[in-house]
């Protein structure tokens, strides 16, 4: 089995990382860290590694110094779980999921999991079995189906479901095949372009502008990642635009964020003049979305040559399911995870990963995957598509192999295991106790500088730039 250093090697080096500059990483920590049968706690921990590396790395080429990286493995795994720790004026989170959220059996005694948080994924559900939006009437509906049936009809009406499937019956689909084709970040250069040069600033990624167009947590995670290294991340949403607000607190730590419109004419002429002063775009919506709106990677390197533009998704940028929308619970159920872990806790159905890892550690992968390709247009120029996607994520995780015993882990419960992590601030929705960023860089401290806000809470314009 890969030691956590080998699994940072693999990740650093597939993206044309310098293997150097892996002697400046520290990982500490054993695991298991949470009740699990995967390898859940290294995986939070290498990705954040990662990117905590990609950082210093950058911070090299502009200022020449070398800085150390070291990064807790019980820390990171904490920070991987950060929505479950949050406390808004020492209170916890509400209720994560929505009423008829969840697992059911189907009439072909397989199971189902529906994800409902947004209104209208729980209309569409309702509307294709017929029934109101009550746990009790769902499961009756879903005894007169079969569970790929009704997977394929729920996604057909706009729902977001999955069918529990075990490793195997996954493996032989097409779209896991496509996978098996695909690195587990695709950094690609789609254009060409002047390298441009670095500005002045303390950070890492000072003077760095980010759009943010993204939510829930992979996508969101990455954009408090570059924040927490110094960049000026714009979070951008529409005012119709449904949100989980736990979460929105959670990831927008660092962040300014207003609201745009972006399927009105005034509203892409606004995106347009924030793309043409960005340097990197982050975005979770499926390709097709935002190429209708005319911001697609192609559109955007033509609007401003030598953009990193980062692409995430739920399936893949290749094979059947590319455009398939889909979330970390449901990729998870879909993929194997839920039935291996529920097999090794010797239950009759799905179990769930202790953490949102495919999120979090995708959001990682993007942040991590965003610093590499702009380092190099520092060197090479260009314009630059990054693309990671929770499957792929996924299959990463699973051949990272398993851990016996692992699900007899105690789970890290109680506040006095997490107070070490924690910092409390003001925000614009009271005081936040929060976890810290666990990646401790030596010489440029990971930091937020700025306070969690509502959504829409700024003017649609970057901050000065210092130059």
């Amino acid at each position: 089995m890969q030691s956590p250093a080998d699994i940072l090697k693999g990740i650093w080096t597939s993206a044309g990382g310098d293997k150097a500059a892996l002697e400046r990483v520290r990982l500490t920590g054993d695991e298991p860290q949470i009740p699990s049968s995967f390898r859940v706690a290294v995986a939070g921990q290498t990705t954040i590694a990662a990117a905590g590396l990609a950082a210093a790395e950058i911070w090299r080429q502009r200022s020449g110094e070398a800085q150390d990286v070291s990064v807790d493995m019980r820390h990171s795994v904490v920070e991987c779980r950060s929505e479950r720790y949050l406390r808004l004026d020492d209170k916890p989170p509400p209720p994560a999921w929505d009423a008829i959220a969840g697992v059911y059996r189907t009439g072909d005694n397989r199971f189902v999991r529906c994800h409902t948080n947004f209104r209208h994924h729980r209309d569409a559900v309702c509307k294709v079995l017929g029934c109101v939006p009550e746990r009790e009437k769902v499961q009756a509906a879903l005894m007169q189906w079969k569970g790929e049936d009704f997977e394929t009809a729920a996604y057909a009406a706009g729902g977001v479901v999955a069918l529990m499937r075990s490793y195997d019956e996954w493996s032989v689909l097409p779209q896991a095949r496509a996978l098996a084709e695909l690195p587990l970040i695709s950094i690609e250069k789609i254009g060409d372009a002047a390298p441009k040069p670095w500005s002045k600033g303390d950070r890492p990624l000072a003077g760095l502008r980010v759009l943010d167009l993204s939510r829930v947590i992979a996508g969101p995670v990455a954009g408090r990642t570059l924040a927490a290294h110094g960049a000026d991340v714009l979070l951008v949403s529409g005012p119709d635009l449904p949100a989980i607000p736990w979460l929105t607190i959670d990831t927008g730590r660092g962040k300014l964020t207003t609201f745009i419109e972006l399927k009105s004419e005034a509203g892409r002429a606004q995106m347009r003049t924030l793309l043409k002063d960005a340097d990197i775009v982050s975005q979770g919506y499926r390709p097709r979305a935002l190429a209708t709106l005319g911001f697609s990677p192609e559109h955007a390197a033509e609007i401003n040559p030598g953009i990193v533009y980062v692409a995430l998704s739920a399936y893949g940028h290749a094979g059947p399911w590319a455009e398939r929308r889909g979330f970390d619970s449901l990729v998870q159920t879909t993929t194997g995870f839920n039935d291996a872990e529920g097999k090794a806790a010797g239950i009759d159905g799905p179990r769930e990963l202790p953490a949102q890892m495919l999120d979090h550690a995708t959001g990682y992968l993007m942040a991590f995957g965003a610093m590499m390709a702009r380092a190099r247009q520092a060197v090479e120029g260009g314009s630059w598509h990054v693309r990671v996607s929770l499957a792929q994520t996924g299959r990463w995780l699973w051949n990272l192999g398993r851990l016996e015993g692992g699900l007899d882990t105690p789970d890290l419960t109680g506040e006095a295991v997490h107070a070490a992590f924690m910092e409390t601030v003001s925000s614009g929705f009271g005081t936040l106790t929060a976890v810290r960023h666990s990646a401790v860089l030596s010489r440029t401290p990971a930091q937020w500088s700025r306070p969690a806000m509502p959504l829409g809470s700024h003017p649609p314009q970057w901050p000065a730039k210092l130059t």
